[in-house]
């Protein structure tokens, strides 16, 4: 199992170090995260998908440019101009419509932003992961805030999308892809990938 020494090689920066140990060592086994190849994963993807554990919810505060780069199948130049820099809007217009989520004046856009290690997004998976901790979704949004609903959110996403078994392959391609729809950061995945392997083993 993960010690606490390793965590603090694995992510040097990180503050907290023994609050986030104790939320990890209490959930991870409860996933089969427990061995090398999937802690190092699993901390792996973590770490890409919050910046280190320093991001537990998606901040969405994108400038016209970014918003071109990032979200273009969304914006146009004279638009990009007019959402720039307010979150709330950049998200409902973005999430609007998929992932169980409503139009973009519902508010579900922004309410069910990513969150969690992982950046679990969208009302679909809110409310399935509401249901297996047996809460109500607005206890959802506020447990996947604390650092037990940041490691327990992306635990369960990680099993439900069996990640364990691409772990055991060392298949950081398809994990990410699972994890992200696409390949984005998947260099920085490896490396972490290989870092937190080698200080695990």
């Amino acid at each position: 199992m993960l010690s606490l020494n390793q965590l603090k090689l694995c992510l040097p920066k990180l503050k907290e170090t023994d609050l986030w140990y104790e939320a990890l060592n209490a959930i991870l086994p409860d996933y089969d995260v427990n061995t090398a190849n999937r802690i190092a994963a699993f901390l792996a993807q973590c770490a890409h998908e919050s910046a280190e554990f320093t991001a537990v919810k998606e901040n969405l505060n994108y400038g016209a440019e970014g918003l071109l780069t990032t979200f273009k199948k969304y914006f146009n130049a004279q638009s990009a101009a007019v959402y720039a820099r307010k979150p709330e809007q950049i998200a409902n217009l973005v999430y609007a419509n998929r992932m169980g989520n409503g139009d973009e004046k519902s508010g579900d856009g922004y309410r069910y932003r990513g969150r969690g290690l992982i950046q679990l997004t969208g009302k679909n998976n809110y409310q399935k992961f509401a249901e297996h901790c047996k809460i109500t979704l607005d206890e959802c949004v506020d447990y996947m805030q604390t650092k037990e609903g940041a490691v327990q959110s992306a635990c369960w996403y990680w099993k439900t999308n069996n990640l364990n078994v691409l772990a055991d392959l060392e298949d950081i391609v398809t994990m990410t892809k699972k994890i992200n729809g696409g390949t984005i950061g998947l260099e920085d995945r490896k490396l972490h990938y290989k870092k937190f392997k080698a200080i695990l083993c």
